[in-house]
């Protein structure tokens, strides 16, 4: 079964906003801008959707309104309404457990202690595709979990992420384009970063 529906997850409002949290919103805000395609509320899928068409196939992207530990709810409400296997679902979300900025693509696994992805699993199950950014460890061992993924990114970190904003998007062309094994093959493959690299070159 190919993609039909992109969500990227995140709590809604202002408050929000940038935060490590919200980076599946953030990436998915752009795919949206890069086709020129609004937004507009589905009360029914407590969602905020949009229509992209990628290599010529039909993409629903979603916002889900639920607040992120309840992401599930609004997936599977989509996922019923249009009778869509899980299968068809890719999931964009940040991830501590990675090094900053770095991604992965994995068609299966634990929620890895993300409480959106907890709930998605026991909603809708395991069969779903997950592309993971990475927004590095906590800043120190005593700091409150929420705290972290609930704070802004610095300045520096916004600057090194939109950097590789357009390696995401294309990422997720691919994904559409080649499907979940090849690309999976490409993305997944140890790349340094060039931030990473510019960081190396300066010690």
């Amino acid at each position: 079964m190919s993609i039909a529906v992109i969500a990227g997850l995140g709590n809604p409002g202002l408050k929000y906003r940038n935060t490590r949290h919200n980076v599946g919103f953030c990436l998915i805000d752009l795919l949206a801008k890069s086709f020129d395609s609004e937004w507009k509320t589905e009360s029914r899928f407590q969602a905020k959707t949009a229509i992209v068409y990628i290599e010529n196939q039909k993409i629903l992207l979603l916002k889900p309104l639920t607040f992120m530990n309840e992401s599930g709810i609004s997936l599977k409400a989509v996922l019923n309404y249009k009778k869509l296997p899980t299968t068809s679902l890719l999931t964009i979300y940040d991830d501590i457990n990675l090094e900053f900025g770095r991604v992965k693509l994995s068609a299966t696994g634990s929620a890895g202690g993300h409480n959106g992805v907890d709930n998605i699993l026991s909603q809708i199950g395991s069969d779903f595709l997950r592309y993971r950014i990475g927004i590095g460890s906590k800043l120190n061992k005593n700091m409150d979990l929420s705290d972290y993924v609930l704070g802004k990114f610095s300045l520096a970190e916004q600057k090194i992420l939109a950097n590789q904003t357009s390696t995401y998007l294309e990422h997720l062309k691919l994904i559409i384009d080649k499907g979940p094994t090849l690309a999976m093959n490409f993305i997944n493959q140890r790349i340094v970063p060039t931030h990473e690299r510019n960081n190396k070159q300066q010690l």
